[in-house]
């Protein structure tokens, strides 16, 4: 049966197929292949610039025929690649053959040796991956975050001065400002993301065993450390590991992958919060043309994008935290382990992706019901004690908390006239009674700032 939408074992290129469409330049077989073949031909193209015993300088005409090998690389170059490798049964030896027969446009004989010249395997998959990484957080993961933001970030300046029951321990507490609360995931998707935009994406670059062994045997009075540090660091952007084994020792891809667990945490909580204010009205839902809630309830507008969401966030959490289990650990200077796991790095990507999706949906979807915010205050004057008792405290008044505790806690009865009543009986000035008569559970809500552009 042929691998289509219907047929895929995973709902990353099934279901969800549209939403991932995207990470397929980045987390595929075929962008691997492309991002090796990118890798090989950089490295030859900085080899070639050294001056080096057997190898000519290139021109410029060649150096850009040879970048085209992998800018106008297409899906037949790695089914290409793919029967290479049938043969080979090595998918990196594939790519280096594939290179070498490219080179055949260049007519330059005397680089075919020179490609994949004193590399491991390791060397190519160690600088693709994180590359790809990078650039899949630079062109899609990111800038698909910071809409989500900026969505938020419009929701909290439009809600600021929305009076909102707040609820601690799940009960009736002060209240808040709608807009405030919306912020503070603003405020926590921003940290994390700015925090993650400068974590360093490492990569390995030495060898065989990480010391540059074969290179420095055919060239010993080059120095190969400061080309692999140029060549990682200034070609590609990323950051060479000095010391390693045969493989990057996968640290600082740790850190990214937990850096995604708080970013996708922060998501989660979002989700239930939003989850949660739909199911007490405080939002209702824009209703699309077709949709069915229930197969059995046809009232229904379930608060499905913030469920899709939540359960990818955990999905792709629970990947990233094997990875970031896994990766950092090999036997002695390596085995085999790091290679098949390493090769879903692209899940948590994906399921990320199809979570931001959701989210992003399912806001703007969102309606505000003001008239259930204003009904879930006036239903709650007792939460107003802690501003009369801080009044009274500043009053000198004989222990305020107790008293208004007798009075509020565990009543929910409490009314206008409730309260009213109790202060006329308190031994204050009148001033302080008029002032005590003015908070309302509308207008106690402190105050709140949006944050400079």
């Amino acid at each position: 049966m042929p691998l289509k939408a219907l047929t895929s074992v995973s709902p990353v290129d099934g279901r969800y197929a549209r939403h991932t469409e995207p990470l397929i330049d980045f987390f595929s077989e075929y962008a691997l292949f492309k991002y090796r073949v990118r890798i090989e031909v950089e490295y030859l193209i900085l080899l070639a610039s050294k001056g080096l015993k057997g190898i000519n300088a290139l021109s410029e005409d060649e150096i850009y025929k040879l970048r085209g090998v992998y800018m106008d690389f297409t899906l037949q170059d790695a089914e290409q690649i793919k029967g290479i490798e049938r043969t080979t049964n090595h998918d990196v030896k594939a790519v280096e053959y594939f290179v070498k027969e490219q080179l055949g446009r260049l007519e330059r004989e005397d680089l075919l040796e020179f490609v994949h010249f004193g590399l491991t395997s390791q060397d190519i998959n160690n600088t693709s991956v994180p590359l790809s990484i990078k650039e899949a957080q630079e062109q899609v993961m990111l800038p698909k975050l910071e809409e989500i933001i900026a969505q938020l970030n419009g929701m909290a300046a439009m809600w600021s001065e929305i009076p909102m029951l707040a609820r601690t321990h799940g009960q009736p507490a002060s209240p808040t400002r709608l807009g405030k609360e919306i912020y503070v995931f603003v405020e926590r998707l921003k940290i994390q993301a700015a925090a993650l935009a400068e974590l360093p994406i490492a990569a390995k670059f030495g060898g065989a065993t990480g010391n540059m062994n074969a290179h420095t045997l055919a060239y010993p009075d080059t120095d190969w450390v400061s080309f692999a540090n140029a060549f990682v660091d200034d070609t590609l952007g990323l950051q060479r590991s000095q010391t390693t084994t045969q493989i990057e020792h996968y640290d600082q891809m740790a850190a990214l992958m937990d850096s995604w667990k708080r970013i996708n945490n922060i998501l989660i909580d979002l989700c239930r919060d939003v989850w949660t204010y739909i199911s007490m009205d405080y939002f209702k839902q824009k209703v699309v043309k077709g949709e069915i809630g229930s197969s059995a309830m046809p009232h229904k507008v379930n608060p499905i994008d913030f469920e899709n969401a939540e359960g990818n966030l955990g999905f792709a959490n629970a990947m990233a935290e094997h990875l970031a289990a896994k990766l950092p650990i090999s036997r002695l200077q390596r085995d085999l382990t790091d290679s098949t796991v390493l090769r879903n790095i692209g899940m948590p990507f994906s399921h990320t992706l199809i979570a931001l999706n959701s989210i992003a949906k399912g806001l703007s979807k969102l309606i505000l019901n003001e008239e259930q915010l204003r009904s879930d205050l006036d239903s709650h004057w007792e939460v107003c004690a802690e501003a009369i008792q801080t009044v009274l405290r500043r009053e000198g008044f004989d222990k305020p908390y107790e008293a208004l505790k007798e009075l509020t806690r565990g009543n929910s009865s409490v009314t206008p006239e409730t309260l009213e009543q109790f202060i006329d009986k308190l031994d204050v000035s009148a001033e302080v009674k008029e002032e005590l008569k003015q908070v309302t559970p509308h207008n106690y809500i402190g105050v709140f700032r949006m944050p400079e552009a």
